[in-house]
């Protein structure tokens, strides 16, 4: 039940520039292009908690100790957890030999290895986060850092400036939002592990109940509970509510809870009351208030670890011990003592995170400012506990169960309960819901579904903002669902933006679908799959919405895959046509978005500039309104004469074409006269820029015949080549001749002092 092999070999993705999902198999981990050098080299691991980044380096130590990874001697992992006490200190020689491995000989000899040979050397600090405040990492001093005795931290420090240990690999993980960047100068490798699939959650959930009578009625049973469902694209959620199901349907129940927090408080009571009695019932109550006090108090200490011993008293401590809540471990004291203490930990993130919500529900002295200060949904404000993100769902959760059957077995003051209730509710009337960032907005409707409050739900669908970008913000699921839900609800109509929020497919088509979304942008690689994916289950009234809604003006192509994507949108326009046309016997349907593009900016750069143009050349005529091709970057394109070249003989086509902007892009004379040779077809074009490029006398000259064919243009702008004043002369002799156009800049540097003011005398059309 604890792993799901078929999984195993693969981790889901993202390339952090582009965010494109991608397979990657742990044997590529440590494949840095360009191959191994000198220097230490350092692998950043992301993911929200939950979705493996542990069991991921535990199952890299597991395929080094069966022979993988060869190119390491020696691999040490490290839990943060267990490094984030204050008070200890450490030399590189004790971290390495004392705190997990204890060799009984040969331990100078091993040392001296390692210092000599850290090329084969692999260090893992798993939960970067755990070491708070890592942002403020002190500089590794000493004589001897490899000898000396300094915290973890500065340890840490020395190894990621390379004064200790130069030329190991560093293996860090940490959560998306957390810090790590502050302290590494340069990362040669970086890894978002995003979660299961929709088909990776049914094959886990498959394996779970693998045996059991009722493994189709579970898998049935989860699907039908769609927002737990949705929270099963992390691995430790899915195994959670795989849990609760077995529990709930071993109990004789039929149903799931239909929020996370009803299905926590359903797990943790179905956990406790089968083996518990009239006289141990109250006490289990006072034993759970009293973990959800020590959860609480940890968060505030920013501490993820306590001495056992400080327990409040034994029978918290079994209690802690017996239901899971907590897990024990072993802390190894100096070598010298060779002294073990006992120190315990939260079990996972989804127990602290409850734990802490129950106590700031139950505990009397937290009110007022105090409450909503765990909530600071306030774009203003910084949420003040990062790594307890579900704690904000549980509270709202908690404080509007308070008769819930599950909630009702828990000691508190009803009274109390009720006054917090309504700090919520005020709390969320004075929010100014349609200025609030992306991000605290979906921690907002989180928080309202998780109170099921349908009264909530209206106060926030009312006051959303008609246009919804979640541009650059990362969808989970979950959020899609909250987001989905809050939307249906609504009588408004919504445009979204979806681009580069790496929604999955089932998500994209939910939100499309809803009938109040008018109209969506989402990035073509999502876009074009959910065109695909209605194509093929013939879904064509689905497929006509999708295409309807798809909103594509303006586009702005940043990398290769942009232009693939715009390329295969282009490719695939027929057979959507096609569809659209059978399905509606609709004899003239055009798509929209491509109908409708008008500007069209291109920033490639100069690596991949000249290549990536010539393939956006090739699509330019299927849009047919274009009126705004720009290919001026800062990073400077680059297309050179050859992209001129190309660029001029679709010249034709471009009908609709008002501003032509050419700056910065390497062309000569040569591309100017091929460019002014088609120039009199683009029969629209209003404004021309050729700023900053390399054209001189002769290519101005070409450009001055054609000017007086081009009846549309009236701004035309050569600022900045290398024009001097016989370039000039002829432009502005051409100019006498186009009473159409309204300006012409041509200030040049080699064009001799005074002359384009007497040029301007002679025509005030001129600008210096």
């Amino acid at each position: 039940k604890n792993s799901v092999k078929a999984m195993e070999k693969e981790l889901v993705t993202y390339s952090l520039q582009g965010k494109e999902q991608a397979v990657l198999k742990r044997s590529q981990l440590f494949q840095i292009p360009g191959g191994k050098h000198l220097d230490t080299e350092v692998i950043v691991v992301l993911g929200k908690a939950g979705m493996g980044k542990s069991i991921l380096v535990q199952k890299i130590c597991q395929d080094w100790s069966n022979g993988e990874f060869s190119q390491f001697k020696f691999v040490f992992w490290f839990d943060c957890k267990q490094l984030s006490l204050p008070e200890k200190l450490y030399n590189l020689k004790d971290l390495l030999l004392d705190f997990l491995v204890k060799p009984q000989e040969g331990r100078k000899e091993i040392f001296e290895y390692i210092l000599q040979n850290p090329d084969k050397v692999l260090l893992v600090f798993d939960g970067f986060e755990e070491l708070h405040d890592h942002e403020i990492f002190s500089r590794c001093s000493g004589s001897q850092p490899e000898k000396d005795f300094c915290s973890i931290k500065e340890l840490l420090s020395g190894l990621i400036q390379k004064k200790i240990l130069r030329g190991c690999t560093l293996l860090l993980t940490a959560r998306p939002k957390d810090k790590v960047y502050h302290c590494v100068s340069k990362v040669d490798k970086a890894i978002e592990i995003v979660g299961f699939s929709p088909q990776q959650r049914e094959l886990f959930i498959t394996k779970y109940f693998q045996g059991l009578s009722y493994s189709s009625k579970a898998l049935k049973l989860i699907k039908e509970s769609e927002y737990l469902f949705s929270h099963c694209y992390s691995p430790v959620m899915c195994r959670f509510v795989s849990l609760l199901c077995e529990t709930v349907l071993e109990m004789g129940d039929q149903s799931l809870p239909s929020t996370l927090t009803t299905a926590f408080l359903k797990f943790v009571q179905q956990k406790i009351i089968p083996v518990q009695t009239d006289v141990t019932a109250a006490q289990n109550k006072k034993n759970l208030a009293a973990l959800a006090h020590i959860a609480w108090d940890l968060e505030e200490k920013h501490q993820s670890v306590m001495k056992s011993d400080l327990l409040p008293s034994k029978e918290v401590k079994e209690f802690a011990l017996k239901y899971g809540f907590f897990l024990p471990f072993t802390f190894p004291q100096h070598s010298s003592s060779g002294e073990e203490e006992f120190r315990s930990t939260i079990s996972d993130f989804v127990i602290q995170n409850f734990l802490v919500a129950l106590h700031i529900t139950l505990a009397e002295d937290i009110k007022d400012e105090s409450l909503t200060k765990y909530l600071s949904f306030s774009s203003k404000k910084k949420k003040p506990h990062n790594c307890l993100d579900l704690v904000p769902r549980f509270l709202a959760g908690l404080l509007f169960l308070q008769d819930d059957s599950c909630f009702c077995s828990f000691p508190k003051d009803v009274k109390h309960s009720t006054k917090k209730q309504k700090t919520f509710l005020k709390y969320i009337r004075r929010l100014q819901i349609n200025r609030l960032c992306p991000e605290r907005l979906l921690e907002l409707l989180h928080c309202v579904y998780e109170t099921q409050s349908n009264y909530l739900l209206q106060h926030v669908a009312l006051r959303l903002k008609p246009e919804l970008s979640f541009l650059g913000v990362v969808l989970t699921p979950p959020d899609v669902h909250v987001l989905h839900s809050v939307l249906k609800s609504s009588r408004e109509k919504f445009s979204l933006d979806l681009r580069n929020s790496s929604i999955d497919m089932q998500g994209l088509k939910d939100l499309v679908g809803l009938k109040n979304v008018t109209s969506f942008r989402a990035s073509l690689s999502d876009t074009i799959r959910l065109w695909n994916s209605l194509k093929q289950t013939i879904d064509y009234e689905m497929l006509r919405a999708a295409t309807d809604k798809f909103v594509l003006d303006p586009f702005k192509a940043k990398t290769m895959k942009d232009i693939s994507d715009l390329s295969e949108l282009v490719e695939m326009q027929e057979t959507v046509i096609n569809c659209v046309q059978d399905a509606s016997g609709c004899s003239s349907y055009e798509i929209p978005a491509i109908k409708n593009l008008r500007k069209l900016e291109f920033a490639l750069g100069p690596v991949c500039g000249l290549q990536g143009f010539l393939k956006l050349v090739e699509v330019l005529a299927a849009f047919p309104s274009l009126r705004h091709l720009d290919l001026d970057a800062l990073s400077e394109n680059g297309i050179g004469d050859e992209g001129a070249k190309s660029l001029s003989e679709v010249f034709p086509t471009l009908t609709s074409l008002e501003t032509l902007n050419l700056s910065q892009n390497r062309i000569t004379d040569v591309g100017a006269e091929k460019l002014a040779t088609a120039l009199p077809s683009l029969s629209s074009l209003k404004t021309l820029s050729l700023y900053n490029n390399s054209i001189c006398d002769f290519g101005a000259e070409n450009l001055a015949k054609v000017l007086p064919e081009m009846t549309s243009l009236r701004v035309l702008d050569v600022q900045y080549n290398k024009i001097t004043g016989v370039g000039a002369q002829q432009l502005t002799d051409s100019l006498r001749k186009c009473p159409h156009i309204k300006n012409l800049v041509m200030w040049n540097p080699t064009i001799p002092y005074g002359m384009l003011e007497h040029l301007q005398q002679l025509d005030s059309r001129i600008s210096v």
